[in-house]
């Protein structure tokens, strides 16, 4: 797996630090905003947000008009990268869901020629898995 994507699937691991980037999607925040909302004391939310930026999934910078206050916000290419990463899995994935049902395919259209069905149908079975044909 790659690096940037270890980092933020430890990130997001914690529970906690799900919901801070759930609240964080309606928007950039003080943290003190933050930490009020989910019940974090301010000392949990340095400790969370600390790992946060540091596997890039959230920035601070000054408030706008306040050069005291720092605002946090998402930083999106952890997630794009993160996406990618999903997307190569649920291809692999795909693949080889496609080749297995093909196989199903295979094996199944070799049995019902083997039983001799002329419906094209497969035999019936008895609770023990025995053919009744």
């Amino acid at each position: 797996m790659r690096p940037d994507v270890d980092q933020t699937l430890a990130a997001l691991a914690d529970p906690s630090r799900r919901a801070i980037v759930e609240l964080l999607r309606e928007g950039p925040r003080r943290p003190s905003e933050v930490a009020a909302a989910l019940s974090i004391t301010r000392p949990a939310m340095s400790r969370h947000l600390r790992v946060l930026r540091g596997a890039g999934v959230v920035d601070q910078e000054l408030a706008e008009g306040d050069g005291r206050a720092r605002v946090i916000r998402l930083r999106p290419a952890p997630f794009e990268q993160l996406r990618g990463w999903i997307e190569e899995i649920e291809a692999f994935w795909g693949d080889q869901l496609a080749s297995f049902k093909a196989h199903a395919e295979r094996v199944y259209a070799a049995r019902l020629r083997e039983s001799g069905s002329p419906s094209g149908e497969a035999p019936e079975r008895d609770p023990e898995g025995e053919s009744q044909r």
